[in-house]
């Protein structure tokens, strides 16, 4: 397919970015708790917005990084039962679980679009810091639309297909290779 190609290039460009704002929250979330930290030992007293500005980026790494995981096979599969089965069944419950995931996805842009809808709270983290509640509901559909996206990759996403006894020969001649003088 013509089409496959340029959306699995655009499947790995979205997931490279994922990854990036994954990382920038998390130095962010760092960079607001070193703060807090420095400030109580250099006043003696905490700030109080800290904590609740803090924690409004973890919705954004808890999504994102579960495209992130779902992108390189990392998510939760029965790999062994899987495995297990012969070869007819396995690509059936293959692509059973690719349809479980797109249900998933699409649960989430549906009921995750009316949540970002409804978001109307403003969260008060200080008298100064406002943050409107859209900022942590939209991560939600966002997050079903990249899942949906990196669905093109079909097959690849599952870790049923690696045949463990090559991995296992390759890890065993690079180690060969490595002793020999």
């Amino acid at each position: 397919m013509p089409l496959l190609s340029p959306l699995r290039r655009l499947s790995d460009a979205v997931n490279q970015l994922a990854i990036v704002l994954c990382v920038a929250c998390v130095l962010i979330m760092l960079g607001i708790s070193f703060t807090a930290f420095v400030y109580k030992l250099a006043t003696g007293s905490t700030l109080s917005w800290t904590y609740s500005l803090a924690r409004l980026f973890l919705p954004w790494i808890g999504f994102l990084s579960m495209t992130i995981s779902l992108r390189y096979g990392e998510h939760v599969a029965m790999t062994l039962l899987v495995r297990s089965l012969p070869r007819p069944l396995l690509k059936a419950a293959a692509v059973l679980c690719l349809v479980v995931i797109a249900v998933f996805a699409l649960m989430l842009v549906w009921y995750g679009w009316v949540y970002f809808e409804g978001a109307s709270q403003v969260y008060m983290v200080s008298d100064q810091i406002q943050v409107h509640s859209k900022f942590t509901a939209i991560v939600v559909p966002l997050s079903g639309l990249v899942i949906l996206l990196h669905l093109v990759q079909g097959f690849d996403l599952l870790e049923h297909f690696i045949d463990d006894q090559s991995t296992i020969d390759e890890l065993i001649e690079s180690t060969d290779r490595e002793e020999r003088p």
